[in-house]
């Protein structure tokens, strides 16, 4: 089990999907906090000596981007693009490596960086003020709870004031229990010394505690050099590739590795076996479909290699003995079109989670664990509608799932002998769970973990044989943090269809909700991937300055089961776009805020999400905030270069051959859709080398915004030009990127007006 494993287009797989290997995640207010709280509800309003922010923007001269049309003909159809040039036809050598890219166009990120610093200069001393804040609720030299792993405990800790992960271990004494004697496996911050951007993939060790394979970006491109340490020599031995997809795992013979390549447009499409002292690997499994991507994995008893193959709604597994790792794999289902499946080994049997047969939400059956093939699969737990099962956890004696219902998560035990069930048991309106089954198979332990939005995380052993939880860890906010502050609603928003849309809330207990305040409204839904209502000591720099935040857990997602994600896609797209909308109606009719004082913020795909929305309902917003947008839907799914687009038609429609799908597309396509109009204050963040959003993206999305709108808002691009889809990878320049995003939604709604000072008067700031 690796300690760390890399989704794809986001931050998050979709639950009962292609995902086998699981990640070990690794009170009074300071007079500050108080102080600071008590300014929020007068900040809005301009003050004798506040600067009136976007007034001032409006007077610095934006970049005007070059027209230079480029008609597509498609289908019969007609469309002219006039930013496409702004698209490096050379853009995967500049995913290698980034000073090949276009003159042109190094030219015009440039523009645009300099005018977002320009506009955002008098913001300076906030965005270090939200930054410090953010970062004084870190425990700079926090640790993950060891985690064992018979005759060592595995852990990552942080180093204060450094950036990146540093992998320990401990040893186990005769009695099992950990000798705090720390080795050092791989120190992140030495191995990242004079590199810009630097991101750790899978860090595994090997079964016999002898060997680290680790998986590095240096780009942000994503490709991973894999790399593996002798632990005992602390040698770097072999470098097995630079064109990795960051994902590996280990035979049970310590000798031999089995990892994932990418082709050129960044699609994993190999899986190769290789011993650690062979010059050369051995090809096992090739994938000859583009819109499939390849995994690899372990099953939890160790018993098996999983070769995993699928898009975003089928899936394809093989399995190789892991005791025989020359063994020719063995293919469990063949993929059928829709169908998802996945394997779990607990109690010496497989099971399998499914939505074959109709089973929308999943099913659980179980198979041999010699013959695992579908006709010996035998149902145990049948489908439930409106009862989604994420995933499922195996253990020697138990079997652990995860299921959400209502919009909550819950964790079931399951007793194999018995077959008796228990759920773990929580109280709040809103909150977010997560399982680790650690290393071991053969134990009555298991790990999860709980927050809720006003609740820093807690990390629990659970005893599934007495039942008894133990406190292990609870996350430290140095800074100071008193739940009891905040408060959190869950309100169910109507829907202009009738159905019910759940919305998580939160806001300080001094924020009054009569209208007033601003609120910040963040949303996904697509891919299946529900956002969870966790904690986030980020957001909290906003809520402490009266803004309410809030998020829309609507179609496209999996909140309310798998029909909600079928809800949410293809030709029903419409409705995650409509969901938001009527979520931000919703909180004004429920006096959380009023219209045209809501900051909309998506990433990724929720990018489109506000992109979309801003479209349909400026008016509801002051801001939009999309942070690596995929707003040229129409162009990127009928681009067959780019990484995402062959894989990606099941959950958008393929514009290529169908006229159906091409018309859906059209109809919603944020960039396709902007209009001469007026529109909120726009910023767009973008990566040079991100290859689930590539940088043309936004960048082409704020140059039609910039030259339609009919208003004088703000519409601000800021390029990473030295990192990809995630931003900056260091744990503090990350913080520094979030500060800027919401020092612009605190801008936007007019409480950044409170901290600025006019030109030539200081660098300002009241914190």
């Amino acid at each position: 089990m690796s300690w760390q494993t890399k989704p794809w287009r986001s931050a998050l797989l979709g639950a009962a999907s292609l995902g086998v290997l699981a990640a070990c995640q690794p009170a009074t207010p300071t007079h500050q906090e108080e102080s600071t709280h008590e300014m929020t509800h007068t900040a809005a309003a301009t003050t004798p000596t506040s600067v009136d922010l976007i007034a001032r923007a409006r007077q610095i001269e934006a970049p005007v981007t070059q027209k230079r049309d480029h008609v597509v003909e498609q289908l019969g159809r007609t469309r002219t693009d006039e930013f496409a040039w702004l698209r490096d036809d050379n853009w995967q050598d500049v995913m290698r490596d980034p000073s090949v890219l276009d003159a042109d166009i190094r030219a015009h990120l440039d523009a645009e960086n300099s005018y977002y610093e320009a506009v955002m200069e008098p913001t300076k001393a906030l965005q270090e003020t939200l930054y410090q804040e953010m970062r004084g609720r870190i425990k700079e030299d926090d640790s993950a709870v060891p985690s064992r792993d018979g005759q060592f405990y595995y852990s990552v800790r942080y180093r204060e004031g450094e950036q990146y992960p540093v992998y320990v271990r401990y040893p186990a004494d005769d009695t099992g229990a950990m000798v705090n004697e720390e080795e050092i496996i791989l120190d992140g911050n030495a191995a990242a010394e004079g590199i810009e951007y630097f991101d750790l993939g899978a860090v595994i060790h090997s079964p016999d505690h002898r060997y680290l394979a680790y998986a590095v970006d240096t780009k942000g491109s994503e490709f991973y050099e894999l790399r593996i340490l002798d632990l005992e020599s602390g040698e770097l031995i072999t470098t097995l590739s630079d064109e990795g997809y960051g994902s590996m795992v280990w035979a049970n013979d310590s000798q031999t590795l089995f990892w994932v390549w990418r082709d050129s447009n960044n699609r994993p499409r190999r899986i190769y076996r290789q011993a650690i002292d062979a010059a050369e690997p051995t090809l096992i499994y090739e994938e000859a479909d583009e819109g499939y991507f390849l995994g690899v994995g372990k099953t939890e008893g160790d018993s098996y290699i999983l070769l995993s193959s699928g898009d975003h709604t089928t899936s394809e597994y093989r399995l190789i003995d892991a005791n025989d790792p020359a063994a020719d794999p063995v293919l469990v289902a063949e993929r059928q079109s829709g169908v998802e499946y996945s394997l779990t080994e607990a109690g010496g049997q497989f099971w399998i989670l499914t939505n074959a047969d109709g089973a929308v939400d999943f099913k659980l059956m179980t198979a041999p664990l010699d013959a695992p093939q579908k006709d010996n699969w035998s149902e145990v737990l049948p489908h439930r509608p409106g009862t989604l099962i994420n995933g499922v956890m195996g253990f020697e004696h138990w079997m652990v799932r995860s299921e959400r219902e209502n919009a909550l998560p819950r964790i079931v035990i399951r007793n194999l002998e018995s077959g008796e069930e228990h759920n773990i048991a929580f109280e709040e309106e809103a909150y977010s769970l997560g399982m680790d089954g650690g290393y071991e198979y053969a134990t009555d332990m298991m790990r999860f973990t709980y927050e809720s939005p006003s609740t820093p995380e807690e990390t629990f052993d659970y005893n599934m044989a007495s039942r008894e939880r133990t406190l292990l860890k609870t996350q430290e906010i140095p800074s100071g943090h008193n739940r009891d502050d905040y408060i959190v609603r869950r309100i169910n928003a109507p829907a202009r269809d009738g159905v019910t849309i759940p919305v998580t809330i939160l806001y300080h207990k001094d924020t009054p909700i009569d209208g007033t305040a601003p609120l910040l409204l963040y949303g996904y839904g697509s891919y299946g991937i529900t956002i969870p209502a966790g904690f986030s000591t980020t957001r909290l720099s906003l809520v402490d300055r009266g803004m309410v935040y809030a998020i829309a857990h609507i179609r496209g997602g999996q909140a309310r089961g798998y029909q909600w994600y079928l809800d949410g896609k293809l030709d029903k797209k419409i409705n995650t776009f409509n969901d938001f909308v009527d979520s931000g109606r919703a909180l004004i009719a429920e006096n959380y805020t009023r219209e045209g004082h809501i900051v909309a913020h998506g990433g990724s795909a929720g990018g489109l999400l506000v992109g979309a929305s801003m479209n349909q309902a400026p008016e509801l917003f002051a801001g939009v905030i999309g942070a690596v947008p995929f707003v040229d839907v129409l162009n990127t799914m009928s681009d067959t270069e780019l990484p995402l687009t062959p894989p990606e038609w099941p959950e958008w429609g393929n514009p290529l051959e169908s006229e159906t799908a091409y018309d859906q597309i059209l109809a919603y396509s944020p960039y396709d859709n902007v209009e001469a109009k007026a529109y909120p204050h726009l910023l767009a963040t973008a990566g040079l080398t991100d290859p689930r959003v590539t940088y043309w993206e936004p960048a082409k999305w704020v140059a039609r915004v910039r030259d339609r709108r009919t208003d004088d808002g703000l519409t601000l691009l800021r390029t990473n030009m030295g990192a990809g889809h995630g931003g900056a990878s260091g744990r503090f320049d990350a913080l520094k990127e979030r500060a800027e995003d919401y020092t612009f939604a605190l801008m936007a709604v007019g409480i950044a007006d409170h901290y600025a000072r006019p030109t030539g008067e200081g660098e300002g700031g009241d914190e």
